[in-house]
């Protein structure tokens, strides 16, 4: 059967899989293979892959495969990895319990599991967990070639959005000033200021912004990054008109921030600006908010409309990249 795997030089192999391994890319149910000095390595999710490597269509041997949960369970149960730590969302004790025991069972790598206690609640958005296993919510996430430590009992960290804090990063260019307005541990801070943009990262968390300044220095970017604890309307006073590029990850209150934003925007300036919207219109409200209050100070050009994923029946996660361009 083909599968879509990138193909390396083999002097070029382990580097790669481990790029692949650290995104989380690599098809662990089929075997690398290595072919008149090329490799072979299977990929899950080839538009997440790096434009700069070459994806093939390749007939890759199934690899034995190890015994997962849902082999000891009868059926498969939905849950995420993020460094160490396993996360499941059930509402039923019982039915967490025989999951976790499961994913101890199994050749699933875990330190901790935990279950969904509470939603994300307060201006830090944070949540409550049940540890069903192991004794910390503390782990080392790896993205995309950076580490992030964390503890998510005290800081928010989706993984499901690395696909779109890949596709944010690879638009960085070096030299740009950056400003993350809500930066937590740094997922999009780390990686632009590892392409050489000079990145300001906010954050009202403090003890985001403690994991970010050490993220930044696990990464060797903290000479690129000054992590600030505070309210970004308090901080922006400091950086009017300063930021090329403008990272607005705060979707259901994004908009109470788009002044803000105005006032960071250097006179050509990018903002990705993330919103949680009706199917109906999922675009429109946070257009009509940017072009509130950028105009007519600043030409508003749509750039991306991006759906990021489904967030709620109807509802949708999205992105708007939009540039703003200061009027003579």
């Amino acid at each position: 059967m083909n599968v879509p795997c990138v193909r390396v030089p083999r002097t070029e192999g382990e580097e790669t899989r481990k790029q692949l391994a650290d995104a989380d890319l690599l098809d662990h149910d089929h075997e690398i293979s290595v072919v008149e000095g090329d490799l072979y390595i299977p990929i899950v999710d080839p538009d997440a892959v790096s434009s700069d490597l070459d994806i093939v269509e390749y007939e890759a041997p199934a690899r034995e495969t190890q015994t997962n949960p849902a082999d000891i369970l009868g059926f498969e149960p939905s849950y995420e990895r993020l460094g160490d730590v396993v996360i499941i969302d059930e509402d039923d004790a019982d039915r967490a319990r025989e999951i976790a025991d499961a994913i101890v069972e199994s050749d699933l790598r875990a330190d901790t599991v935990v279950n969904r206690a509470s939603k994300i609640k307060g201006e830090l958005r944070v949540r409550d967990w049940d540890v069903l296993v192991g004794d910390s919510t503390e782990t080392v996430h790896r993205e995309y070639g950076h580490e992030f430590h964390l503890d998510i009992a005290m800081v928010y960290f989706s993984p499901r959005l690395a696909t779109e804090r890949h596709r944010i990063v690879e638009q960085v260019q070096e030299g740009e000033r950056v400003f993350d307005m809500f930066a937590g541990v740094g997922p999009f801070a780390v990686p632009a200021a590892a392409r050489g943009a000079e990145v300001v990262a906010c954050d009202l968390n403090e003890s985001a912004i403690a994991y970010l300044r050490e993220n930044a220095e696990r990464n060797d970017v903290a000479d690129r990054i000054t992590a600030i604890h505070g309210d970004v309307r308090e901080v922006a006073d400091d950086y009017e008109g300063w930021a090329d590029r403008l990272i607005m990850n705060l979707p259901h209150s994004a908009d109470e921030f788009v002044e803000t934003a105005v006032r960071l925007a250097a006179d050509e300036c990018v903002i990705h600006f993330y919103d949680i919207q009706h199917e109906d219109d999922p675009f429109g409200p946070g257009l009509e908010a940017i072009r509130e209050a950028a105009e007519p100070a600043f030409d508003v050009t749509v750039l991306e409309e991006k759906i990021v994923r489904s967030y709620a029946p109807h509802e949708y996660n999205v992105c708007l990249d939009v540039r703003l361009t200061k009027r003579e």
